[in-house]
């Protein structure tokens, strides 16, 4: 029957589970925020010429010193704004996620929105009423006391596993991050075009402002009015509509499941471990590689918008735009390749894959002297998101669903403080090298990411091991 055709990531009837899909609160969520980092840059941006660079010299070099006095004035203003944004949210989004596994699951979920919210009110008001560029800050802070990205992003991956089987769950995820992608591509398109004065007023970015302040808005009431919370689903074994679909998927991530060898269904046989498996070990090595790779990510994203504001590239508010849009695009290219490289790769083979594609885009930004050789760069890192989200998939597959909250907001937050650290350090770094080599941030960053296949590979290297040993105990 049509109504009986099963959900492609649960298995359930859609017009039974519909209400529990966290993919429109990512969604709506996804577009404000991405309007909101877009208006954050551009405003700042506009702020800081008669703030920050203020003399207007006469010498013949008017895009010299006075573009690099800005470009530091903007990298000063982001070090407070990226440590208010890391710093604030711990101690709420761990309370949020202890809350979550003790009461309702839509408990981060919602008191984060509600943050961003008032974070977009903020930038509203400051464009509106012409506040000062400081006031941004208590806009950071605001989203950081309500638990942030952090409290929001492990509420969604806890509601994400929570509502598939493990078999399911991987695709599950990257189904959940490619929305975010999808969401983020859409919302920075238009932002440059959203960022221009009204007729006869000089509100520049009230549009763009309004606009994320709505979005923002809607995701709080859909949390809040239509979000459920999905019951959890124990075996995969009991619905088998799609399994010739996801059956590559699964595959992907099954030497990090312990619970595959009840998977009967699947069509690849799992291998046994035996007694030498050591789930703690597989835990802190994932968590060492997931930190690494996310401080070179950090590092490279942090520096990025102001490295295309300056010259050679010196890039206006549309093509600001269609820069961040280009970062979001890796959401979809890496949802293909995990349905393409699962056929044929095992997950840590994957994970290093992602982590090779990041640290090759990074060193080619550091040379970057065109827009097009900007896309070049971009366009090789279209596998840069495999690594976190298979990573963050392993670790569902290794803990009860009871602690999805506090692991998931631990992981994130540890994630949190790094990039907090990373921020700080590569900013810095950026000043200092701006007049000589502006590069010098992603070749760091190219390195990280290198360095961080190593962890990954001492898994891949005790998974080998293990599958002997349990070859040997099972003859």
């Amino acid at each position: 029957m049509a109504t009986e055709a099963s959900c492609p990531w649960t298995g359930r009837l859609p017009r039974l589970q519909v209400r529990t899909w966290i993919e429109p609160v990512v969604a709506s969520a996804q577009v404000a925020s991405s309007l909101y980092d877009a208006g954050l840059l551009l405003v700042v941006k506009a702020s800081y010429p008669a703030e920050g660079a203020s003399n207007h010299s006469a010498l013949p070099s008017p895009r010299g010193a006075q573009e690099d006095q800005q470009q530091r004035a903007i990298s000063n203003f982001y070090i407070i704004y990226h440590l208010v944004v890391g710093l604030t949210p711990l101690l709420p989004a761990y309370g949020l996620g202890w809350l979550s596994d003790r009461y309702h699951r839509k408990i981060p979920i919602f008191v984060s929105l509600l943050g961003s919210l008032l974070s977009s009110l903020v930038l509203l008001l400051k464009v509106l009423l012409d506040w000062p560029v400081e006031v941004l800050y208590a806009a950071a802070a605001l989203h950081g006391l309500c638990g942030g990205f952090s409290a929001f992003w492990s509420g969604v991956m806890a509601l994400g596993s929570l509502g598939s089987s493990k078999s399911r769950r991987s695709l599950r995820l990257i189904i959940i991050d490619l929305i975010l992608g999808l969401s983020g591509f859409c919302g920075s398109m238009v932002s440059g075009h959203l960022f221009r004065p009204i007729a006869g007023h000089s509100w520049q970015g009230l549009v763009l402002a309004a606009c994320s302040t709505g979005c923002a808005a809607l995701a709080v009431v859909y949390s809040l009015l239509v979000l459920k919370v999905p019951q959890a689903v124990a075996k995969a074994g009991k619905t088998l509509p799609t399994v010739a679909v996801l059956s590559g998927v699964v595959g992907t991530y099954r030497s990090l499941d312990p619970d595959q060898q009840e998977q009967k269904s699947v069509e690849s046989h799992p291998p046994s471990y035996g007694k030498a498996k050591p789930p703690k070990t597989i835990i802190a090595l994932l968590f060492v590689g997931a930190i690494l790779y996310d401080l070179s990510v950090v590092g490279t994203v942090n520096v990025l918008p102001l490295f295309v504001l300056r010259e050679p590239l010196s890039w206006n508010q549309v093509q600001v735009g269609y820069g961040l849009a280009s970062g979001y695009a890796v959401f979809v290219t890496s949802f293909l390749g995990v349905l393409v490289f699962s056929r044929c790769f095992r997950d840590t083979t994957m994970i290093m894959i992602g982590m090779v594609s990041f640290g090759s885009g990074a060193l080619l930004l550091a040379f970057v002297k065109e827009t097009y050789m900007f896309y070049v760069a971009r366009a090789v890192m279209l596998f840069a998101i495999i690594p976190i989200t298979t990573i963050r998939s392993a670790m569902s597959k290794l803990i009860k669903d009871s602690s999805y909250g506090k692991v998931f907001v631990i992981l994130q937050l540890s994630l949190a403080m790094t990039g907090v650290l990373t921020s700080t350090v590569f900013n810095k770094i950026y000043q200092l090298t701006l007049e000589k080599f502006a590069g010098t941030c992603f070749v760091l960053s190219s390195f990280l990411s290198f360095v961080s296949i190593i962890p990954i590979g001492i898994v891949a290297c005790k998974q080998a091991s293990w599958l002997a040993y349990g070859d040997i105990t099972e003859k």
